[in-house]
């Protein structure tokens, strides 16, 4: 069985019609939260996902947007829920709030979070081996999050723990378009980029009065 892995779309349409494009043909689909924010189409995003009944955990953004928790962001994340709010129908607001923190998908062998497993807003980054461990895993197979926008995979003997990278917003260093491809037959995960159009990004963000940041971030892939 091969499962997709996306995380953090956060309203780029342009990079996740590339990735879903691109994706080879899998089983199934998972989403580790922040469909939402920053970027101009926070509307086609959820729908996207809604259509092809993708489960998806809530994000921060998402949260924030759905306004079942308050946040504190920066001016430019603030500027993204915002936007995401004008654009956002009841529906697509309802779904959001609709999001759980966790989900065991695939019989129980793939737990999807966004953030630390206990504290959805918590960075769990592999540069901090003490917090990056085995110790996150429970009883699954394969352990997905997102939250750090930063691609990687880790192997312990409990099993798999994944990142699978940003879709709309990386923060590697590497502009392109992030998922990662499960098979969880060989106890396998493969991470993935994919090239897409930024310049086009750029100008709906600028067309969207949206700061110009959450586009030139987007070349630098920071």
């Amino acid at each position: 069985m091969k499962v997709g892995l996306i995380s953090d779309v956060h309203g780029n349409r342009v990079a996740l019609e590339a990735v879903l494009e691109e994706m080879p043909a899998v089983d199934e689909l998972l989403c580790a939260g922040d469909v939402v924010g920053y970027n101009p189409w926070p509307a086609d995003c959820v729908d996207a996902l809604r259509k092809r009944g993708v489960p998806t955990v809530m994000g921060n953004h998402d949260a924030a947007v759905a306004e079942t928790a308050p946040f504190t962001f920066n001016g430019m994340a603030q500027a993204g829920v915002d936007h995401s709010r004008r654009r956002l129908d009841a529906d697509h607001l309802a779904w959001l709030e609709s999001l759980p923190n966790e989900r065991r998908e695939c019989d129980g062998r793939i737990k999807l979070v966004h953030g630390h497993p206990d504290d959805p807003q918590r960075y769990t980054r592999y540069t901090y081996p003490r917090e990056f461990s085995s110790g996150l895993l429970d009883d699954e197979d394969v352990l997905v999050l997102g939250h750090t926008h930063v691609q990687g995979v880790e192997r312990f003997s409990e099993g798999i723990v994944v990142n699978p990278g940003s879709v709309g917003q990386p923060r590697d260093g590497d502009p392109r378009a992030g998922y990662a491809v499960a098979d969880l037959d060989a106890l396998t995960v493969e991470t993935h980029r994919v090239e897409y159009d930024i310049e086009a990004v750029q100008a709906a963000v600028a067309e969207a009065g949206l700061p110009d940041q959450i586009g030139t971030r987007l070349e630098r892939g920071k």
